[in-house]
């Protein structure tokens, strides 16, 4: 659905959940919204790309985190891997968290406090995005979550921290994914 110079679309994970994902796909279709998928593993692609829906974001990595090598390594392998299932779908945007995130949306290494050392990585492990965005032209997205209620130490949650890191990566395959949502539970705004 589009209104003035903004396309809308929903969540197909949060919708109907006692239908198939693709009934739920089509649905919105047929709603006139863009169609949001968390991760792809769980589901058909074939009959996903045959509902006809426009895909507009998912998950863009299955597992792996900003802050250190090992995780950036295993966000990067898993971020290559779903931006192939993302083009196949028409993907417009692939999403990013500070960290993997398990069973219920909790980190799968939740993060007290975020070091110095930690921006560092993640701002590096984002230049390593952006290059892979690069190479197989996509984008990415970086969404802030909140800590108090859904998802708690998950390391750059607040919308002020997501902005920080992309602004310090500056690419154009890079965006804030501004999930007001999570900022009003998180931060009030």
């Amino acid at each position: 659905m589009t209104t003035g110079t903004f396309s809308l679309a929903a969540c197909a994970e949060m919708l109907w959940r006692g239908r198939p994902i693709e009934w739920r796909a089509s649905r919105l279709k047929d709603l006139g919204f863009g169609v949001g998928l968390w991760n792809w593993p769980d589901h058909d692609l074939s009959k996903l790309e045959a509902t006809g829906a426009t895909f507009t974001i998912m998950n863009g990595y299955l597992r792996g985190r900003l802050t250190d090598d090992e995780g950036a390594a295993e966000l990067l392998k898993t971020a290559r891997e779903t931006a192939e299932v993302g083009k196949r779908l028409g993907l417009q945007r692939l999403n990013l968290h500070g960290t993997g995130l398990g069973e219920g949306g909790l980190p799968v290494q939740p993060i007290d406090v975020v070091t110095g050392a930690m921006w560092m990585k993640a701002r590096d492990t984002l230049c390593r995005v952006v290059d892979l965005a690069d190479a197989v032209d996509v984008t990415f997205t970086l969404e802030n979550l909140n800590l108090p209620v859904d998802h708690p130490g998950v390391p750059f949650g607040r919308a002020e921290d997501t902005l920080a890191l992309v602004s310090a990566v500056n690419h154009p395959r890079l965006r804030l994914n501004l999930d007001l949502y999570h900022a009003q539970i998180g931060e009030g705004i």
